[in-house]
């Protein structure tokens, strides 16, 4: 059996819980030996330094952390490490700075893209390029620079790193999505409810999924069942454009129905009485169009997929309330809540709440 050598090494010790706070704290004080394998250990975590800290760094690491001791401790040599973007950051951000370092990236396709913190704006195209070196799959790397906003749920952002080109190809879940950024909202972080609503689709059941956009909901639906019917309708004529092309990229011509209007008149027009199922992911007012899902539902009703920014303690209590209330205002009422859950926090004491109810 091979015997991996060690090397005896001023330690960190520190609660796990606090482990990702002390990692970044001896990245900004310059302490951490990135050549050495940090170590779990009964409930603890030792993170080896390049020397024993002086009373300054301990004075500064007493400020951030609540529990922690310095300690002598045999460490393995790291085998091969690959940089992070913070690890890349901490060679050349001012020491002070890296704690603001973006901690969450969202990637789309070959797309990276970030917040920036205020502190950091002028080192953004700094961290745009960290970003892109630790990534490398990553082409370009987009900075936020507005809200979503508009009938479209548009956001706009600056290229702060690598090719100048906000279309690419997501790949979720089996299929492929052609996205383009700039004409198109896209959220990588609702992969898990795309799964989650699709896998609840029965065969010939049809679906209507009121607010479609390039497709993640409706294509995923037609890849997963052999015999479905989607009406997928979205206002944005270039996330129809888009979506027709992920239809046919994904093979679910016939399956997937594409239409470019206002939902309202659309299911008024042509969908009233159709649907098994609706999807509502307009979270910023979806409660506008329960109604309209109501009418698109069959006489017998049929599930409804609802999605809404909540705020408050009780956000998941409060959705309930506003969708029960909005049907109560339709010859419908609520059978019951198969599901109701908190997807994300989208702000502080704020999160996108999303309810599966079972409307007759």
């Amino acid at each position: 059996m091979n015997q991996q050598s060690t090397t005896r090494a001023y330690a960190l010790r520190v609660p796990k819980k606090q482990g990702e706070k002390a990692i970044r704290l001896t990245i900004s004080l310059g302490l951490l030996d990135k050549r050495l394998k940090i170590i779990q250990e009964n409930g603890s975590l030792l993170v080896p330094l390049v020397q024993k800290p002086s009373s300054r760094h301990v004075e500064k690491i007493r400020k951030v952390l609540d529990s922690f001791e310095i300690v002598i401790q045999s460490f393995i040599a790291q085998t091969k490490h690959t940089e992070s973007a913070l690890d890349i950051a901490a060679d050349h951000l001012p020491r002070h700075l890296l704690a603001s370092f973006p901690r969450a990236v969202d990637f789309v396709g070959e797309i990276a893209i970030v917040e920036i913190p205020s502190e950091l704006t002028e080192y953004r195209n700094f961290v745009g390029e960290a970003i892109l070196k630790a990534h490398k799959n990553v082409q370009t790397v987009l900075a936020k620079s507005s809200a979503v906003g508009g009938v479209c749920r548009l956001r706009e952002y600056e290229v702060i790193a690598g090719l100048p080109d906000m279309e690419t190809i997501h790949r979720e879940h089996g299929c492929r999505y052609l996205v383009d950024l700039s004409k198109v909202y896209f959220s990588p972080r609702l992969s898990h409810e795309h799964l989650r609503v699709a896998s609840q689709v029965k065969e010939k059941e049809i679906v209507v999924d009121m607010f479609a956009g390039v497709g993640p909901f409706s294509v995923l639906i037609a890849k997963i069942c052999s015999e479905v019917k989607v009406y997928a309708v979205d206002v944005n004529p270039d996330a129809v454009m888009h979506l027709e092309k992920n239809i046919i990229v994904n093979g679910v011509l016939g399956k997937v129905t594409p239409i470019l209007g206002d939902i309202r008149k659309i299911v008024h027009e042509k969908l009233r009485g159709t649907a098994d199922r609706v999807i509502m992911n307009l979270p910023e007012s979806a409660v506008k169009y329960v109604d309209v899902a109501c009418e698109a539902l069959k006489p017998e009703g049929g599930t409804v997929h609802y999605y809404e920014f909540a705020e408050g303690l009780n956000a998941v209590e409060a959705a309930k309330n506003h969708l029960t209330e909005a049907v109560s205002r339709t010859r419908r009422t609520i059978r019951r809540f198969s599901s109701a859950r908190i997807v994300r926090e989208v702000a502080p004491y704020k999160w996108q709440v999303a309810l599966d109810a079972n409307i007759r």
